[in-house]
């Protein structure tokens, strides 16, 4: 018996191989150690290893005695999971029923962020067309953008599902490093005196059951009449907070949030790592592609804190909008928002940035979903 036919993993192990192990170690440390999106990047980096080990049954792969395909269980969850997005639009049940939109009915306003964040998606699907992706793949590129990865993920596997790999680890990983990533292109828009704003107009008003149980409802059949391609994004989430908010379903609200969110973000996590193999991933087009995902997420920051010095233009002075808030209108619930609110306590202990900073991050939610059913409604009409 030969080597081999002794020890095929190590025969048949290239330097390609090695670099997607480390990946998966880095995945997994930054996980572990920084506490980053533990929940999702420590399944993607112990995915990584799994399928980047030559002849791993967790992936598909030929059976060298009998030359017939035996099929791995990755594959099997990707198809089941993935292509039919049924692992995305569970999370995102799972999302709507952790959201309380009440901060965002004191603070109608704040919603604009939530569509102004969206700048950089639009700027990178430019870039990458120019750079020569076609305008489905530059639209999967584009929304990695909105930091919220269950959307990336829906984008990339209707339009660009080769590039689904690296869409989606640069989507999870840039959400994770919001806390990095924000502060030093926000410090770098504002002033001091900007960061000193203290936002004392923000309403306590209470907010009716009967509204937020309506509102789910009215937004869901809004979308589906503007755009119907967007219905499954949004209406999962929909119903998700609906189940949160009407009342007589507290154990199925409970479970969404709980079970079904890490069971789900647990398959997800590991699944998306059958994407990640060596002959995938080692390849120019992914540096490119996470790159341009660190463009669009810089970007949509940079279009949120600069709508909100715009908006002060017009504002009167006791009136105005911290600027940094603006850049909570990105998707990364709630971490964008912890991230502004702690910037603002650093430059001023007394000042509480958490309401209007949670309501413009509410806003960013809704208008990632908003963007990613936009998208894919108008780019085959033009592909």
């Amino acid at each position: 018996m030969g080597f081999e036919e002794l020890l095929p993993a190590i025969a048949g192990m290239t330097w390609q191989h090695l670099v997607m192990i480390a990946v998966g170690l880095i995945l997994i440390y930054l996980a572990i150690v920084k506490n980053y999106e533990p929940n999702l990047l420590l399944p993607m980096g112990f995915g990584a290893i799994l399928v980047n080990i030559p002849w791993s049954s967790a992936i598909s792969q030929i059976d060298p005695a009998t030359g017939e395909a035996v099929e791995g269980v990755l594959n099997v969850f990707f198809n089941a999971g993935i292509a039919t997005e049924i692992f995305p639009l569970l999370i995102f049940v799972a999302v709507g029923a952790m959201i309380d939109f009440s901060p965002l009915f004191r603070n109608p306003s704040l919603l604009l962020f939530g569509a102004a964040a969206q700048f950089g998606i639009f700027l990178t699907m430019v870039l990458a067309a120019v750079l020569g992706y076609d305008l489905r793949e530059a639209a999967s590129i584009g929304i990695i953008g909105a930091a919220d990865g269950p959307t990336s993920i829906v984008v990339a596997s209707r339009f660009a599902p080769d590039l689904l790999g690296p869409i989606s680890v640069a989507a999870y990983s840039y959400m994770a490093l919001v806390p990095i990533i924000q502060p030093p292109v926000i410090r770098s828009l504002t002033t001091r005196k900007e960061r000193l704003i203290r936002m004392t107009n923000v309403s306590n008003k209470v907010i009716s059951k009967k509204a937020l149980i309506a509102f789910p409802i009215v937004v869901t059949i809004a979308a589906g009449i503007i755009a119907p391609s967007s219905l499954a994004l949004i209406g999962f989430l929909m119903f998700g907070n609906l189940i949160r908010e009407c009342g007589v379903l507290n154990n199925l609200s409970k479970s969404a949030q709980n079970e079904l969110s890490n069971l789900v973000t647990l398959l997800l996590g590991i699944t998306i790592a059958s994407t990640m193999t060596a002959d995938r991933f080692i390849r120019v087009d992914t540096l490119v592609i996470i790159a341009l995902g660190l463009f669009a997420f810089v970007f949509d920051t940079f279009g949120g804190v600069l709508f909100a010095k715009f908006l002060n233009l017009f504002r009167k002075e006791g009136n105005k909008i911290n600027p940094m808030v603006g850049a909570c209108g990105i998707s990364a619930f709630p971490m964008s928002a912890r991230v502004i609110h702690q910037m603002g306590q650093k430059e001023d202990p007394y000042n509480y940035l958490l309401m209007p900073a949670i309501s413009a991050n509410v806003g960013g939610q809704i208008g990632s979903v908003i963007v990613g059913g936009i998208i894919l409604t108008l780019v085959p009409l033009f592909a």
